[in-house]
């Protein structure tokens, strides 16, 4: 036998003697087994010139050592692989050894310290940072997140087609985020890739209740979304509030925003920017009697019979689509921010003043009474360019729901209708539209010759208490609060006007209060047959 074979066959016989003793319990010689092994491995000539064949055993005493044996532990396997775990973030060598100096070097010590969990230890790491300097915070978000990288990745398009739209039809030419906050901007856009997600299964087991607006094309879920804002404007708006997916949609689909403008259920086609009818109602007579306000004609300083009959009516929906994006850069925003009446509801005027009472000339100074004066102005105006308006003592909930054109100029007696005997009829305009008419000559006329309004301003003409006087308002259309638009009234003038001697009186608004739209349910959309017969 070749000597190098025999020394092999030894050392596996001393191996298996060492492997059999600590499987029985006995101590084990690793001393021993290591000098046999080196002297092996040293006296072991090559052979035919190849080296490795000396360490073929030792890979194999390995191997079978590590089936048959206990692997060795480490106890401080913590500490060995810091910074290895998916939840901790490994220390530079500086910051773990050099203290921070600087506001800076602190409060990046205070961030690692929070990552780390030491709470403790970053509030007071933060609280030394800002003693140093108050502005801190932005050098930190200057050198680690650079307005650069934002803006790069800011401009990565991203996809707005949902995932379970269909791939032929372009969406992104009726989607559109101009308008909004940059952080609200960002935050819908990340909606734009999600979908309608169903409801959860109940248990594990169980299938998941079937969501078959999920599954929708979203051709046909803006169809349902645009028949849903006809109905109701703020049910559709509430939406928003059900998933993401619904929030992108209600935020961002202009084509359901541009049927509620150009639409006579709340939005732009049901305005009226010149008075359609006189101002008890009746329509406007073919020598244009009536159709402009009171003692004036639309061309000043013209011979009276040379006025046309009634300028013609600009073309609502063309003016309306002009606006965008010249004057508003979306639909919905041209909703929100255009002046427009309401149909829904009716304007209400609460006027509260104090005066003084009489006092008898025994009394003394201090004991004189005084009086608190309460009082209501009430507004509705109707589609067809009537409104109605009313001043009592009544509250809204006795004048409310009999605000309507049956019970106008009517003897109502001891009826619950009897605060309607002092309402009087008129008709209302806006001024406007704001932009010029695309036919009028130069494109800075309005249709008619005359010279475009700014929107923004109601004028009402009303009956007078007696029949030779005629009321003219002339209101403000504003906002009040924060998240409604278009829901307040103020007041710009307040005029009388006497047939009989062709002169005009002001009347003072020292008390009077502005307009606050209320919805009424039981009015539904407004669309009332008034006196000129329209709807």
């Amino acid at each position: 036998m070749d000597p190098t074979e025999a020394e092999l066959e030894s050392f596996r016989q001393k191996w298996r003697e060492e492997v059999s003793a600590k499987t029985k319990g006995k101590a084990p010689a690793p001393t021993t087994a290591l000098k046999t092994s080196q002297a092996s491995s040293s006296k072991a000539p090559a052979v035919n010139g190849n080296a490795p064949q000396a360490h073929l055993p030792q890979r194999h005493h390995n191997v079978e050592e590590l089936d048959e044996v206990e692997p060795h532990t480490y106890q401080d396997l913590g500490k060995k692989l810091h910074g290895k775990r998916l939840d901790e973030t490994s220390p530079s060598p500086a910051s773990s050894t050099k203290e921070p100096s600087s506001a800076l070097e602190h409060y990046e010590r205070a961030v690692e310290k929070e990552s780390q969990g030491s709470l403790g230890d970053s509030v007071n790491l933060y609280r030394k940072a800002f003693r140093l300097d108050s502005k801190v915070h932005e050098t930190y978000k200057n050198k680690h997140f650079p307005a650069s990288s934002y803006q790069s990745h800011k401009s990565k398009p991203q996809a707005i087609n949902p995932s379970n739209a269909s791939v032929t039809v372009p969406n992104t030419a009726h989607h559109s985020l101009q308008g909004l906050p940059p952080p609200l901007q960002t935050l819908i856009n990340e909606f734009s890739n999600l979908s309608i997600q169903g409801e959860a299964a109940p248990t594990d087991l169980s299938p998941p209740p079937p969501c078959p607006i999920s599954t929708i094309p979203e051709e046909m879920l803006v169809e349902i979304l645009i028949q849903l804002a006809i109905q109701d404007v703020s049910s559709f708006v509430r939406l928003a509030s059900v998933c993401k997916r619904l929030a992108y949609l209600v935020t961002t689909e202009e084509r359901v925003w541009k049927r509620i403008c150009l639409g006579q259920e709340f939005g732009f086609g049901a305005m009226h920017y010149t008075f359609a009818c006189q101002i008890d109602g009746k329509p406007l007579g073919d020598d244009g009697e009536g159709g402009y306000i009171l003692g004036s004609n639309p061309i000043p300083d013209s011979d009276p019979e040379e006025v046309p009959e009634q300028c013609p009516t600009p073309d609502l929906a063309s003016l309306t689509t002009l606006l965008v994006p010249t004057l508003y850069p979306t639909f919905r925003t041209l909703f929100r921010l255009r002046p427009r009446i309401r149909f829904n509801g009716c304007y209400i005027s609460t006027v509260n003043y104090t005066r003084p009472g009489a006092s008898s000339v025994t009394s003394i100074s201090w004991n004189s009474p005084i009086h608190i004066v309460t009082y209501y102005r009430y507004l509705r105006f109707l589609r067809d360019g009537t409104c109605i308006s009313l001043l009592t003592t009544a509250e809204p909930a006795d004048v409310v729901p009999w605000l309507h054109l049956e019970y106008v100029h009517k003897n109502h007696g001891n009826l619950p209708s009897a605060p309607m005997k002092d309402a009087l009829l008129g008709r209302w305009r806006i001024s406007g539209p704001a932009a010029p008419s695309p036919s009028a000559p130069g494109g800075g006329e309005a249709a008619g010759g005359e010279e475009a309004e700014k929107e923004g301003t109601l004028h009402i003409e009303t009956a007078g208490v007696a029949p030779k006087y005629l009321y003219k308002m002339v209101l403000g259309i504003g906002t009040a609060g924060r998240g409604a638009k278009n829901n307040k009234l103020v007041w710009q003038g307040y005029w009388s006007y006497n047939r009989l001697t062709d002169d005009w009186a002001e009347f003072g608004l020292k008390n009077d209060r502005a307009y606050y739209w209320s919805r009424v349910r039981s009015y539904g959309l407004g669309f009332e047959v008034g006196a000129s017969g329209g709807d």
